[in-house]
Protein backbone atom coordinates (compact mmCIF):
# COMPACT_ATOMS: atom_id res chain seq x y z
CA UNK A 1 0.00 0.00 0.00
CA UNK A 2 1.34 3.41 -0.80
CA UNK A 3 1.49 6.21 1.78
CA UNK A 4 1.25 10.16 0.65
CA UNK A 5 1.72 13.47 2.56
CA UNK A 6 -1.54 14.56 3.28
CA UNK A 7 -1.52 18.30 2.90
CA UNK A 8 -4.07 20.91 4.31
CA UNK A 9 -4.97 21.95 1.01
CA UNK A 10 -8.20 22.84 2.30
CA UNK A 11 -7.19 25.96 4.38
CA UNK A 12 -5.21 27.32 1.54
CA UNK A 13 -8.65 26.66 -0.82
CA UNK A 14 -9.92 29.00 2.06
CA UNK A 15 -7.76 31.63 2.07
CA UNK A 16 -7.15 32.07 -2.17
CA UNK A 17 -11.00 32.01 -2.00
CA UNK A 18 -11.50 34.63 0.83
CA UNK A 19 -9.27 36.95 -0.93
CA UNK A 20 -10.83 36.64 -4.10
CA UNK A 21 -14.26 37.85 -2.78
CA UNK A 22 -12.68 40.97 -1.25
CA UNK A 23 -10.62 41.67 -4.44
CA UNK A 24 -14.30 40.56 -6.34
CA UNK A 25 -16.42 43.02 -4.16
CA UNK A 26 -14.04 46.31 -3.63
CA UNK A 27 -15.51 48.07 -6.37
CA UNK A 28 -18.85 48.29 -5.18
CA UNK A 29 -18.31 50.46 -2.01
CA UNK A 30 -16.98 52.85 -5.16
CA UNK A 31 -19.31 55.51 -5.34
CA UNK A 32 -19.32 58.90 -7.24
CA UNK A 33 -21.92 61.95 -5.93
CA UNK A 34 -23.06 64.89 -7.98
CA UNK A 35 -24.10 67.99 -6.68
CA UNK A 36 -26.32 70.56 -8.55
CA UNK A 37 -24.45 74.37 -9.01
CA UNK A 38 -26.87 76.46 -8.99
CA UNK A 39 -24.90 79.69 -8.13
CA UNK A 40 -26.26 82.68 -9.92
CA UNK A 41 -24.32 84.45 -12.67
CA UNK A 42 -21.75 87.25 -11.43
CA UNK A 43 -21.06 88.09 -14.82
CA UNK A 44 -21.17 91.63 -15.90
CA UNK A 45 -23.79 92.74 -18.80
CA UNK A 46 -24.61 95.57 -21.13
CA UNK A 47 -27.17 97.07 -18.25
CA UNK A 48 -25.11 96.68 -15.31
CA UNK A 49 -22.67 94.76 -12.97
CA UNK A 50 -24.66 91.32 -11.84
CA UNK A 51 -22.31 90.62 -8.56
CA UNK A 52 -22.31 94.45 -7.76
CA UNK A 53 -26.37 94.37 -8.04
CA UNK A 54 -26.97 91.20 -6.23
CA UNK A 55 -24.73 92.67 -3.04
CA UNK A 56 -27.13 96.01 -3.44
CA UNK A 57 -30.62 93.63 -3.64
CA UNK A 58 -29.60 91.72 -0.58
CA UNK A 59 -28.64 94.58 1.59
CA UNK A 60 -31.47 97.13 0.44
CA UNK A 61 -34.26 95.26 -1.30
CA UNK A 62 -34.80 91.38 -0.19
CA UNK A 63 -36.64 91.93 3.22
CA UNK A 64 -39.63 93.15 0.66
CA UNK A 65 -38.46 91.75 -2.85
CA UNK A 66 -37.52 88.29 -4.05
CA UNK A 67 -36.88 87.48 -7.96
CA UNK A 68 -39.17 85.10 -9.15
CA UNK A 69 -42.14 85.46 -6.75
CA UNK A 70 -44.53 87.53 -4.89
CA UNK A 71 -43.40 88.54 -1.14
CA UNK A 72 -44.38 92.15 0.50
CA UNK A 73 -43.94 93.50 -2.84
CA UNK A 74 -44.05 92.36 -6.30
CA UNK A 75 -41.35 89.72 -8.28
CA UNK A 76 -38.84 91.96 -9.67
CA UNK A 77 -37.52 89.30 -12.17
CA UNK A 78 -38.73 90.76 -15.99
CA UNK A 79 -39.21 94.35 -14.30
CA UNK A 80 -36.76 95.86 -16.44
CA UNK A 81 -38.93 95.24 -19.62
CA UNK A 82 -42.65 96.18 -17.77
CA UNK A 83 -41.62 99.41 -17.19
CA UNK A 84 -39.42 102.73 -18.60
CA UNK A 85 -35.86 102.69 -17.05
CA UNK A 86 -36.04 106.20 -16.39
CA UNK A 87 -39.48 106.01 -14.57
CA UNK A 88 -37.48 103.14 -12.72
CA UNK A 89 -35.22 105.61 -11.56
CA UNK A 90 -37.81 107.51 -9.99
CA UNK A 91 -39.66 105.28 -8.55
CA UNK A 92 -36.77 103.65 -7.07
CA UNK A 93 -35.49 106.82 -5.62
CA UNK A 94 -38.39 108.33 -4.05
CA UNK A 95 -42.19 106.12 -4.44
CA UNK A 96 -44.04 108.16 -2.31
CA UNK A 97 -43.02 111.40 -4.05
CA UNK A 98 -44.84 109.30 -7.72
CA UNK A 99 -47.44 108.06 -5.69
CA UNK A 100 -48.47 111.94 -4.13
CA UNK A 101 -47.82 113.25 -8.17
CA UNK A 102 -50.58 110.97 -9.37
CA UNK A 103 -48.66 109.15 -11.34
CA UNK A 104 -50.97 105.97 -12.56
CA UNK A 105 -48.37 103.19 -12.50
CA UNK A 106 -47.03 104.04 -8.98
CA UNK A 107 -51.11 104.43 -7.86
CA UNK A 108 -51.41 101.04 -9.15
CA UNK A 109 -48.67 99.16 -7.67
CA UNK A 110 -49.31 100.97 -4.26
CA UNK A 111 -53.06 99.61 -4.30
CA UNK A 112 -52.30 96.28 -6.14
CA UNK A 113 -50.22 95.99 -2.61
CA UNK A 114 -52.22 97.09 0.13
CA UNK A 115 -50.83 100.41 0.06
CA UNK A 116 -47.77 99.25 1.42
CA UNK A 117 -45.67 102.42 1.64
CA UNK A 118 -42.02 101.57 -0.62
CA UNK A 119 -38.33 102.49 1.41
CA UNK A 120 -37.21 105.48 -0.12
CA UNK A 121 -33.55 105.23 -2.15
CA UNK A 122 -32.21 108.74 -2.67
CA UNK A 123 -28.62 107.25 -2.14
CA UNK A 124 -28.75 105.51 -4.92
CA UNK A 125 -27.03 106.32 -8.17
CA UNK A 126 -28.70 105.30 -11.89
CA UNK A 127 -25.37 103.25 -12.06
CA UNK A 128 -26.42 101.09 -8.96
CA UNK A 129 -30.02 100.97 -9.91
CA UNK A 130 -28.42 99.59 -13.30
CA UNK A 131 -26.42 97.29 -11.42
CA UNK A 132 -29.63 95.93 -9.09
CA UNK A 133 -32.04 95.26 -12.46
CA UNK A 134 -28.76 93.63 -13.57
CA UNK A 135 -29.41 91.22 -10.66
CA UNK A 136 -33.14 90.88 -11.16
CA UNK A 137 -33.26 90.23 -14.77
CA UNK A 138 -31.06 86.97 -14.43
CA UNK A 139 -33.32 84.11 -15.69
CA UNK A 140 -33.63 81.18 -12.84
CA UNK A 141 -31.23 78.05 -13.20
CA UNK A 142 -32.93 75.20 -13.87
CA UNK A 143 -30.89 71.90 -12.59
CA UNK A 144 -29.38 70.24 -15.47
CA UNK A 145 -31.77 67.16 -17.41
CA UNK A 146 -31.83 64.30 -15.34
CA UNK A 147 -29.78 64.89 -12.92
CA UNK A 148 -31.71 64.51 -9.21
CA UNK A 149 -31.64 67.49 -6.62
CA UNK A 150 -30.07 65.83 -3.41
CA UNK A 151 -32.13 66.05 -0.52
CA UNK A 152 -35.30 67.02 -2.87
CA UNK A 153 -36.16 63.24 -3.69
CA UNK A 154 -34.53 59.80 -2.60
CA UNK A 155 -31.45 59.20 -4.55
CA UNK A 156 -30.05 55.89 -5.66
CA UNK A 157 -27.40 54.94 -3.51
CA UNK A 158 -26.02 51.45 -5.24
CA UNK A 159 -26.04 48.24 -3.82
CA UNK A 160 -26.76 48.37 0.17
CA UNK A 161 -23.89 47.14 2.44
CA UNK A 162 -26.93 44.17 3.75
CA UNK A 163 -26.87 43.13 0.06
CA UNK A 164 -22.98 42.80 0.00
CA UNK A 165 -22.92 41.24 3.22
CA UNK A 166 -25.23 38.83 2.59
CA UNK A 167 -23.21 37.75 -0.74
CA UNK A 168 -20.18 37.37 0.76
CA UNK A 169 -21.68 35.15 3.64
CA UNK A 170 -23.83 32.86 1.37
CA UNK A 171 -20.33 32.72 -0.99
CA UNK A 172 -18.70 31.56 1.88
CA UNK A 173 -21.09 29.42 2.83
CA UNK A 174 -20.58 27.95 -0.23
CA UNK A 175 -16.86 27.54 -0.62
CA UNK A 176 -17.23 25.33 2.91
CA UNK A 177 -19.35 22.94 1.87
CA UNK A 178 -17.43 22.72 -1.20
CA UNK A 179 -14.12 22.06 0.46
CA UNK A 180 -15.80 19.51 2.61
CA UNK A 181 -17.13 17.79 -0.63
CA UNK A 182 -14.16 18.16 -2.14
CA UNK A 183 -11.89 16.61 1.16
CA UNK A 184 -14.21 13.56 1.75
CA UNK A 185 -14.17 12.95 -1.91
CA UNK A 186 -10.51 12.64 -1.54
CA UNK A 187 -10.65 10.33 0.97
CA UNK A 188 -12.56 8.09 -0.60
CA UNK A 189 -10.72 8.47 -3.93
CA UNK A 190 -7.62 7.36 -1.29
CA UNK A 191 -9.27 4.03 0.15
CA UNK A 192 -10.84 2.91 -3.24
CA UNK A 193 -6.51 2.99 -4.43
CA UNK A 194 -5.48 1.65 -1.06
CA UNK A 195 -3.32 4.75 -0.30
CA UNK A 196 -2.37 5.29 3.37
CA UNK A 197 -3.33 8.24 4.65
CA UNK A 198 -0.90 9.45 7.73
CA UNK A 199 -2.53 8.65 11.17
CA UNK A 200 -2.87 11.59 13.53
CA UNK A 201 -0.85 11.60 16.68
CA UNK A 202 -2.83 11.10 20.11
CA UNK A 203 -3.44 14.06 21.79
CA UNK A 204 -4.99 15.57 24.95
CA UNK A 205 -8.31 16.99 24.41
CA UNK A 206 -8.40 20.39 24.36
CA UNK A 207 -11.17 21.10 27.15
CA UNK A 208 -9.32 17.95 29.33
CA UNK A 209 -5.60 20.13 29.01
CA UNK A 210 -8.00 23.69 29.86
CA UNK A 211 -9.16 21.89 33.45
CA UNK A 212 -6.17 20.86 34.50
CA UNK A 213 -4.36 24.56 34.01
CA UNK A 214 -5.59 26.10 37.41
CA UNK A 215 -4.08 29.58 35.63
CA UNK A 216 -5.80 29.30 32.89
CA UNK A 217 -9.33 28.16 34.60
CA UNK A 218 -8.84 31.76 36.92
CA UNK A 219 -7.74 34.09 34.32
CA UNK A 220 -10.61 32.77 31.99
CA UNK A 221 -13.47 32.72 34.88
CA UNK A 222 -12.19 36.81 35.92
CA UNK A 223 -12.56 37.36 32.25
CA UNK A 224 -15.99 36.30 31.80
CA UNK A 225 -17.23 37.78 34.95
CA UNK A 226 -15.83 41.22 33.93
CA UNK A 227 -17.15 40.58 30.30
CA UNK A 228 -20.55 39.70 31.82
CA UNK A 229 -20.60 42.82 33.72
CA UNK A 230 -19.47 45.10 30.90
CA UNK A 231 -22.40 43.32 28.66
CA UNK A 232 -25.26 43.47 31.58
CA UNK A 233 -24.23 47.13 32.19
CA UNK A 234 -24.78 47.96 28.66
CA UNK A 235 -27.78 46.36 28.75
CA UNK A 236 -29.72 48.19 31.57
CA UNK A 237 -28.11 51.43 30.03
CA UNK A 238 -30.49 51.03 27.03
CA UNK A 239 -33.42 51.45 29.20
CA UNK A 240 -34.25 54.77 29.72
CA UNK A 241 -31.42 56.54 28.09
CA UNK A 242 -31.50 57.69 24.50
CA UNK A 243 -28.32 59.07 24.11
CA UNK A 244 -27.75 59.99 20.40
CA UNK A 245 -31.88 59.35 19.27
CA UNK A 246 -32.44 61.67 16.27
CA UNK A 247 -36.00 61.25 15.37
CA UNK A 248 -37.17 62.57 11.63
CA UNK A 249 -39.09 65.50 12.53
CA UNK A 250 -42.58 66.41 10.34
CA UNK A 251 -40.62 69.56 9.49
CA UNK A 252 -36.81 69.73 8.85
CA UNK A 253 -35.57 72.11 10.99
CA UNK A 254 -32.24 72.85 10.71
CA UNK A 255 -30.38 74.36 14.06
CA UNK A 256 -26.96 74.67 12.22
CA UNK A 257 -28.35 77.62 9.47
CA UNK A 258 -30.77 79.08 12.57
CA UNK A 259 -28.52 79.05 15.51
CA UNK A 260 -25.01 78.75 13.41
CA UNK A 261 -25.40 80.36 10.57
CA UNK A 262 -27.88 83.24 11.37
CA UNK A 263 -27.15 83.74 15.17
CA UNK A 264 -30.43 83.42 16.40
CA UNK A 265 -29.87 83.65 20.50
CA UNK A 266 -31.58 79.76 21.97
CA UNK A 267 -34.11 81.50 24.21
CA UNK A 268 -35.51 83.88 20.95
CA UNK A 269 -37.12 80.78 20.10
CA UNK A 270 -37.13 78.91 23.75
CA UNK A 271 -38.32 82.05 25.38
CA UNK A 272 -40.17 79.63 28.31
CA UNK A 273 -36.52 78.29 29.48
CA UNK A 274 -35.89 81.38 31.40
CA UNK A 275 -38.96 81.64 33.32
CA UNK A 276 -40.41 77.99 33.16
CA UNK A 277 -39.07 74.24 34.64
CA UNK A 278 -39.82 73.86 30.91
CA UNK A 279 -37.91 75.28 27.50
CA UNK A 280 -41.05 74.11 25.56
CA UNK A 281 -41.79 73.55 21.55
CA UNK A 282 -41.87 77.46 20.08
CA UNK A 283 -45.27 77.99 18.34
CA UNK A 284 -45.48 78.38 14.72
CA UNK A 285 -45.56 81.74 15.19
CA UNK A 286 -42.54 82.36 16.71
CA UNK A 287 -41.23 80.94 13.03
CA UNK A 288 -43.14 83.38 11.08
CA UNK A 289 -41.77 86.19 12.83
CA UNK A 290 -39.62 85.73 10.39
CA UNK A 291 -40.51 83.87 7.91
CA UNK A 292 -43.31 85.98 6.71
CA UNK A 293 -40.56 87.81 4.76
CA UNK A 294 -38.34 84.95 4.33
CA UNK A 295 -39.79 82.13 1.90
CA UNK A 296 -36.91 80.41 0.45
CA UNK A 297 -33.45 80.47 1.24
CA UNK A 298 -30.28 81.68 -0.42
CA UNK A 299 -28.68 79.41 -3.10
CA UNK A 300 -25.38 79.43 -0.48
CA UNK A 301 -26.85 77.75 1.96
CA UNK A 302 -27.67 74.60 0.18
CA UNK A 303 -24.87 71.75 0.97
CA UNK A 304 -23.86 68.49 -0.21
CA UNK A 305 -26.79 66.82 1.61
CA UNK A 306 -29.35 68.94 1.11
CA UNK A 307 -30.25 71.33 -1.67
CA UNK A 308 -31.78 74.75 -1.66
CA UNK A 309 -35.01 72.98 -3.32
CA UNK A 310 -35.43 70.59 -0.22
CA UNK A 311 -35.29 73.69 1.97
CA UNK A 312 -37.87 75.92 0.00
CA UNK A 313 -39.90 73.05 0.21
CA UNK A 314 -39.70 72.70 4.12
CA UNK A 315 -40.56 76.40 4.42
CA UNK A 316 -43.69 75.72 2.41
CA UNK A 317 -45.04 73.06 4.55
CA UNK A 318 -44.48 75.73 7.48
CA UNK A 319 -47.00 78.03 5.60
CA UNK A 320 -49.16 74.90 5.03
CA UNK A 321 -49.47 74.53 8.88
CA UNK A 322 -50.01 77.78 9.74
CA UNK A 323 -52.22 78.80 6.93
CA UNK A 324 -50.51 81.28 5.59
CA UNK A 325 -50.89 82.75 1.26
CA UNK A 326 -48.11 83.42 -0.26
CA UNK A 327 -49.71 84.97 -3.09
CA UNK A 328 -51.91 87.63 -0.96
CA UNK A 329 -49.55 87.85 1.86
CA UNK A 330 -52.25 87.15 4.37
CA UNK A 331 -53.93 84.17 6.76
CA UNK A 332 -56.02 81.92 5.53
CA UNK A 333 -57.51 80.50 8.73
CA UNK A 334 -57.49 77.18 8.00
CA UNK A 335 -54.40 75.61 10.31
CA UNK A 336 -52.46 72.04 10.38
CA UNK A 337 -50.98 70.88 13.85
CA UNK A 338 -47.20 70.20 13.43
CA UNK A 339 -47.01 66.66 15.52
CA UNK A 340 -43.44 67.30 16.61
CA UNK A 341 -41.59 64.63 17.93
CA UNK A 342 -40.01 65.36 21.30
CA UNK A 343 -36.21 64.65 21.77
CA UNK A 344 -35.19 65.22 25.37
CA UNK A 345 -37.71 63.66 27.54
CA UNK A 346 -37.01 62.75 31.43
CA UNK A 347 -38.89 60.31 33.38
CA UNK A 348 -41.41 61.50 35.71
CA UNK A 349 -39.97 60.64 38.69
CA UNK A 350 -36.83 63.24 37.88
CA UNK A 351 -37.22 66.66 38.36
CA UNK A 352 -35.01 69.06 36.52
CA UNK A 353 -36.19 73.17 36.01
CA UNK A 354 -34.42 74.95 33.26
CA UNK A 355 -35.53 78.41 34.27
CA UNK A 356 -33.13 77.03 38.00
CA UNK A 357 -30.43 76.60 35.64
CA UNK A 358 -30.52 79.09 32.57
CA UNK A 359 -31.63 82.15 34.56
CA UNK A 360 -30.13 81.51 37.90
CA UNK A 361 -27.18 79.28 37.98
CA UNK A 362 -26.20 80.78 34.13
CA UNK A 363 -25.24 77.42 32.77
CA UNK A 364 -25.32 77.74 29.03
CA UNK A 365 -27.78 75.66 26.36
CA UNK A 366 -24.46 73.59 24.88
CA UNK A 367 -23.45 72.54 28.69
CA UNK A 368 -26.11 69.69 27.94
CA UNK A 369 -27.36 70.38 24.87
CA UNK A 370 -24.52 70.20 22.86
CA UNK A 371 -23.35 72.47 19.72
CA UNK A 372 -26.41 72.93 19.24
CA UNK A 373 -25.15 75.63 16.44
CA UNK A 374 -23.84 72.80 14.38
CA UNK A 375 -26.56 70.28 14.46
CA UNK A 376 -28.49 70.24 11.25
CA UNK A 377 -30.81 67.38 12.46
CA UNK A 378 -31.38 67.76 16.64
CA UNK A 379 -30.10 64.77 18.21
CA UNK A 380 -29.64 64.05 22.23
CA UNK A 381 -26.10 65.03 22.91
CA UNK A 382 -25.71 64.00 26.54
CA UNK A 383 -27.00 60.52 28.45
CA UNK A 384 -29.23 62.64 30.92
CA UNK A 385 -28.62 60.07 33.58
CA UNK A 386 -28.56 60.46 37.17
CA UNK A 387 -24.77 59.74 37.25
CA UNK A 388 -24.17 62.65 34.35
CA UNK A 389 -26.80 65.17 36.11
CA UNK A 390 -24.42 64.64 39.54
CA UNK A 391 -21.12 64.79 38.00
CA UNK A 392 -22.14 68.67 36.91
CA UNK A 393 -23.36 69.49 40.28
CA UNK A 394 -19.67 68.58 41.62
CA UNK A 395 -18.02 70.02 39.19
CA UNK A 396 -19.87 73.49 38.25
CA UNK A 397 -18.87 76.32 40.71
CA UNK A 398 -21.57 78.40 42.32
CA UNK A 399 -21.55 81.87 41.41
CA UNK A 400 -21.98 83.66 44.66
CA UNK A 401 -20.79 87.07 43.06
CA UNK A 402 -23.41 89.70 43.70
CA UNK A 403 -25.75 87.75 45.23
CA UNK A 404 -26.92 88.15 48.54
CA UNK A 405 -28.88 85.54 48.66
CA UNK A 406 -25.86 82.99 48.92
CA UNK A 407 -24.08 85.01 51.27
CA UNK A 408 -24.76 84.19 54.23
CA UNK A 409 -24.52 80.48 53.24
CA UNK A 410 -21.43 80.58 51.20
CA UNK A 411 -19.54 82.05 54.79
CA UNK A 412 -20.43 79.01 56.24
CA UNK A 413 -20.11 76.17 54.08
CA UNK A 414 -16.85 77.73 53.31
CA UNK A 415 -15.38 77.28 56.46
CA UNK A 416 -16.54 74.09 56.86
CA UNK A 417 -15.12 72.55 53.91
CA UNK A 418 -12.53 75.00 54.18
CA UNK A 419 -12.74 76.28 50.27
CA UNK A 420 -13.37 79.80 48.70
CA UNK A 421 -15.51 78.42 46.39
CA UNK A 422 -18.32 75.92 46.32
CA UNK A 423 -19.93 73.70 44.13
CA UNK A 424 -23.64 73.13 43.85
CA UNK A 425 -23.05 69.78 45.65
CA UNK A 426 -21.94 71.10 48.00
CA UNK A 427 -24.84 73.61 48.26
CA UNK A 428 -27.19 70.53 48.27
CA UNK A 429 -27.09 69.88 44.69
CA UNK A 430 -26.87 65.77 45.56
CA UNK A 431 -30.06 65.70 48.06
CA UNK A 432 -32.26 62.84 46.82
CA UNK A 433 -35.44 65.38 47.37
CA UNK A 434 -34.18 67.67 45.19
CA UNK A 435 -34.88 66.19 42.46
CA UNK A 436 -37.12 63.27 43.74
CA UNK A 437 -40.17 64.69 45.27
Amino acid sequence: MKQVKHRNSASKLLLLGTVFLFTFFNPVFAQDEAAVDAAAPTETTSGGDVAKGEALFKSLCAACHRRYKKMTGPALFGVADKYEREWLYSWIKNSAAMIASGDAKAIAIYEEYNKTAMNAFPQLSNTDIDNILAYVMVPKADPPVGQKIIGSEPVDQGISMDIVLGLLALVFLMLVTVLFLVNKTLRNFAEANDIELPETEGRTPIWKAFIQNQFLVLVTAIFLLLASGYFVYGYFMQVGVDQGYAPIQPIHYSHKIHAGDNKIECKYCHSSARVSKHSGIPSLNVCMNCHKSISEVAESTATADYSKEFYDKEILKLYDAVGWDTEKQAYTGETKPVKWVRIHNLPDFAYFNHSQHVSVAGVECQTCHGPVEEMEIMYQYAPLTMGWCINCHRETNVNVADNEYYEKIHKELSKKYGVDQLTAAQMGGLECGKCHY
